[in-house]
């Protein structure tokens, strides 16, 4: 009689605990795993060297103004023919500033931010200016550099600490100057070919298009050479190579140990 009345109790009992079961697993919440969103890898070095371009101890003027040349238009003839500096400086950067300035009126907002600023954030000029900006910010830049680092008691070997650094660098002075004359013949088109300070502090040899600045790069322009067809074409024509290689004699190492 006792195990009549007990399997139906044991029935009952296993019939609870499946309901309960079935019950607890529909109505458990499914919890996906979180998402996560990976950290972009910074893929281009910062500019870590955000001191004075044009001049190694002050800004360049805001608003742009054209630098007097530091010697006479025919004081570089060993290199560059007077008629030549005379159109290079007087026309060609004077429309540099004349544009710049012109591009500038509408936004005063940065007309005093200096031309190194202004270049070294390009993204945050608005886009109507900002190929203006780009094309005759830098070329004021390059040709104020230019002239400073160019002296008719220049050429000869490299002195100083620029000169301990080359020979590191580039095993010695010939190999630099091969290199760099190289880089200069191979940009096609106008352009620029220079000695800069990379973001680690390492010299290199770069060249630029047209009158961009090494700084929108991160680069610190030690010193260029302005390969554009109205920098030499009076006297060398088409013989670019020329150019180069002549250029060396009117190099002012004294400013270019200041600004390495």
């Amino acid at each position: 009689m006792k195990s009549f009345f007990r399997q139906p109790v044991m029935w009952f009992c296993m019939g609870i605990f499946l309901v309960s079961t079935l019950f607890a697993c529909q109505s458990q919440e499914v919890v996906s795993p979180p998402t996560t969103t990976a950290t972009p890898i910074q893929t281009t070095a910062p500019v870590t060297n955000t001191r004075p371009v044009a001049y190694v101890d002050r800004q360049l003027s805001t608003p742009a103004q054209l630098p007097p040349l530091p010697y006479a238009y025919n004081a570089l003839e060993k290199a560059i023919d007077a008629e030549t500096m005379k159109l290079h400086h007087d026309q060609h950067h004077a429309a540099y500033v004349n544009n710049l300035n012109d591009a500038l009126k509408k936004y005063p907002q940065l007309q005093n931010s200096s031309v190194e600023t202004l270049l070294r954030d390009l993204n945050g000029i608005s886009e109507e200016i900002r190929t203006t900006v780009r094309n005759n910010g830098g070329g004021h830049l390059n040709h104020t550099i230019f002239w400073q680092i160019m002296s008719p008691q220049g050429g000869g070997q490299p002195t100083g600490e620029i000169a301990q650094e080359i020979n590191q660098n580039f095993g010695s002075f010939d190999a630099f100057k091969k290199q760099f004359n190289e880089a200069g013949g191979d940009r096609f088109g106008s352009g620029w070919v220079w000695l800069v300070r990379n973001p680690q502090g390492q010299l290199q040899i770069t060249s630029t298009p047209n009158q961009d600045s090494p700084i929108t790069e991160g680069l610190y322009p030690i010193m260029g050479n302005d390969v554009w067809e109205h920098a030499y074409y009076l006297r060398y024509q088409n013989r670019r190579a020329d150019y180069l290689n002549n250029w060396w004699n009117v190099v002012n190492w004294s400013e270019v140990n200041r600004r390495s």
